[in-house]
């Protein structure tokens, strides 16, 4: 392997540890300046034939490793994007357009997640043992698994597919998103020289490439992240074979202040979390239900915050919080629908850049769409509340239910009200803490299934019950 790789040049998907290329390519653009960037391979349906066909075979062997060995591999994997993490964080901001110093965290996260899985070794549970019997829980790997990944945070949400995967005795099929496949794809030329053949390949196309996957007999399971309406497409897709699937899908958090916090302790935070990586994590603060006693000194404080310390640009100017929303349709989406009275329509060019400047909406109605839909930018309402029951009613009453929060100095009182939040995450003056070994995951249409952590590991196997008796044949006559 070279010491440093070559991040300008993409010379065909990873399938079977090697470079297969495409008649067809495409390019991403850099959201920042709105340049094209770098030709990559788009697959056809025999490469992912392909891909599975070598992944099916591979697996014969991998699953027969010791977990010891596929950590021990999984540790070198580490350490070799470790060893060339610096133009890969680079290639990461051109792609993706967040600040290159989120996305030196997105690695630091990446490499810890990675060698925390390499620890965690689903072993045998003991259900029963008496003399006559033990019965034994057990998790064989499901076979071959598909990691079809956003681009949002196209790093950690790819690699934390792929690492449970792997030490769970799996072969793993990647799908960047079109919008950032230049990391996954190099991440993937990291593999192949980490990994036999077949049990790592990266397979980069378009939007025909995931129905394929979704649709193929010879995949036995899909992680999916991103939006809800995509995730009822996979499920609906999986279901055709009975493949397993784990989604994890959009939010719109909320996230109640109480009225006795100290607003310069919780301000910077809140603030920060609602517009980090433009808004466009789907566990972020995305509804911010300030108590009527504090409300007017928390927006003032958030805005004089928000002005004063979220500066906006590309991802390598000095200081830049907010960069650029990733992509046109993200952009487009963020755009008024409507044009003010009087105005005369015209024909507008979309800029090059793709900027968005952090925005507070003060006091919406609870039935307006930044209230009931997921934004996924830098907009945030800020909404009061009077009383207990009232605000944890209208925090619930959300088709949604990845994450949310309360903030009080009242710890006791703060975790009473979030024992009554439905979210798959749920936080106590914080927001958006995530670990390897803590599982996430949505309620309602926020997903199905979780990740991470031993439950989230235990979703690429298939569980299985193992009865052993052991003294059917004691008291047999010796065979002749």
């Amino acid at each position: 392997m070279a010491a440093t790789l070559d991040t300008t040049h993409f010379p065909g998907n990873v399938i079977n540890n090697e470079f297969v290329p495409t008649v067809t390519t495409r390019h991403s653009i850099d959201p920042s300046t709105g340049e094209p960037l770098w030709e990559v391979p788009v697959a056809t349906k025999d490469d992912l034939d392909n891909a599975v066909k070598y992944a099916r075979e591979a697996f014969k062997t991998w699953s027969t490793t010791t977990f010891q060995q596929r950590a021990e591999m999984l540790l070198r994997y580490a350490d070799a994007i470790e060893a060339n993490r610096e133009p890969l964080e680079k290639l990461h901001t051109m792609e993706q357009g967040k600040p290159l110093s989120l996305s030196k965290t997105e690695f630091d996260l990446t490499l810890t997640w990675l060698r925390a899985f390499a620890t965690m070794e689903i072993r045998d549970e003991v259900l029963e043992d008496t003399e006559e019997r033990t019965i034994y829980a057990t998790f064989p790997p499901l076979g071959v698994c598909a990691g079809i990944v956003p681009w949002n945070w196209p790093i950690l949400l790819g690699l934390g597919k792929m690492g449970p995967a792997l030490v769970t005795g799996n072969c793993f099929i990647m799908k960047p998103s079109p919008y950032t496949p230049y990391c996954d794809l190099k991440l993937g030329e990291l593999a192949m020289a980490m990994f036999p053949p077949g049990v790592v390949q990266v397979v980069s196309g378009d939007d025909e490439l995931g129905p394929w996957m979704t649709e193929h007999p010879g995949i036995d399971m899909i992680a999916f992240t991103g939006s809800i309406p995509t995730g009822k497409r996979v499920a609906a897709s999986c279901a055709r074979t009975l493949k397993r699937c784990v989604l994890e899908l959009g939010g719109n958090d909320a996230c109640i202040v109480c009225d006795d916090v100290d607003l310069a302790r919780c301000v910077p935070k809140i603030a920060t979390l609602s517009f980090l990586n433009t808004g466009q994590i789907c566990m972020l603060p995305k509804r911010i239900y300030v108590h009527e006693r504090i409300y007017d000194a928390f927006r003032d404080a958030m805005v004089q915050f928000t002005r004063e310390n979220i500066r906006t640009g590309g991802g390598f100017e000095e200081g830049v919080v907010v960069g650029p929303v990733q992509n046109r349709m993200q952009h487009l989406r963020r755009r008024p629908p409507h044009r003010p009275k009087n105005r005369p329509r015209r024909r507008r060019r979309l800029p090059q850049r793709l900027p968005h400047h952090p925005l507070h909406r003060r006091q919406p109605p609870d039935t307006s769409r930044i209230v009931t839909e997921e934004p996924f930018g830098p907009i945030v309402p800020l909404l009061k509340w009077r009383d207990e029951g009232e605000v944890l009613a209208r925090a619930n009453d959300s088709a949604t239910g990845l994450g949310a929060s309360v903030w009080s100095r009242d710890v006791a009182r703060a975790e009473r009200m979030a024992r009554r939040l439905s979210a798959g995450s749920v936080w106590v003056n914080s927001h958006f803490d995530v670990a390897p070994h803590v599982p996430f995951g949505g309620h309602k249409e926020s997903g199905i299934g979780m990740e991470w952590g031993v439950m989230g590991l235990k979703s690429y196997t298939k569980p299985r019950s193992l009865w052993v008796w052991k003294k059917v044949f004691e008291d047999a006559p010796a065979s002749t």
